[in-house]
């Protein structure tokens, strides 16, 4: 077994920030996904829990306050090399949190930070990062029936 590597999934998650309709997404500066629109997220730390994982990547990639409210979703996302080789494996929570102040100002890795409408997010014309409409609308579709 020496020499062996042992790789294991990357824990993340993705703060899912509803608010009038919109949708509160970055930019990303890097890799996976740079250039694309997606939810401010991250890896969790060492002893961090998911829903602290989640507001601290929210407020520093948006600046925006919120509460976390519950897990909608989970995703795995694999990033490969380009001749096909798995570069990571991450496993992303979407975590749906309701919007408390601030106005969105991208920081940390996000390039810009905004609030998009839902009924707009058609990865079609705008490059986002996988199942970003899909979880958008679950998370509407949740808000509603509280």
């Amino acid at each position: 077994m020496s020499g062996q590597v042992t790789r294991f999934p990357i824990p993340a998650v993705i703060a899912v920030v509803i608010r009038d309709q919109q949708a509160l997404l970055v930019r990303r500066a890097n890799p996976p996904d740079a250039g694309l629109w997606g939810f401010p997220g991250g890896k969790i730390g060492y002893g961090e829990t998911v829903s602290a994982a989640a507001l601290r990547e929210l407020r520093e990639e948006t600046a925006i306050e919120a509460t976390a409210a519950e897990i909608l979703t989970s995703l795995d996302i694999f990033d490969h090399d380009p001749d096909g080789t798995l570069r990571h494996h991450y496993v992303l929570i979407a975590v749906r949190c309701t919007y408390m102040s601030g106005e969105p100002s991208a920081g940390d890795d996000a390039l810009e930070a905004r609030w998009l409408p839902i009924a707009d997010l058609d990865p079609e014309i705008l490059p986002m990062s996988a199942d970003v409409a899909k979880i958008a609308h679950l998370a509407l579709d949740r808000l509603d029936r509280t």
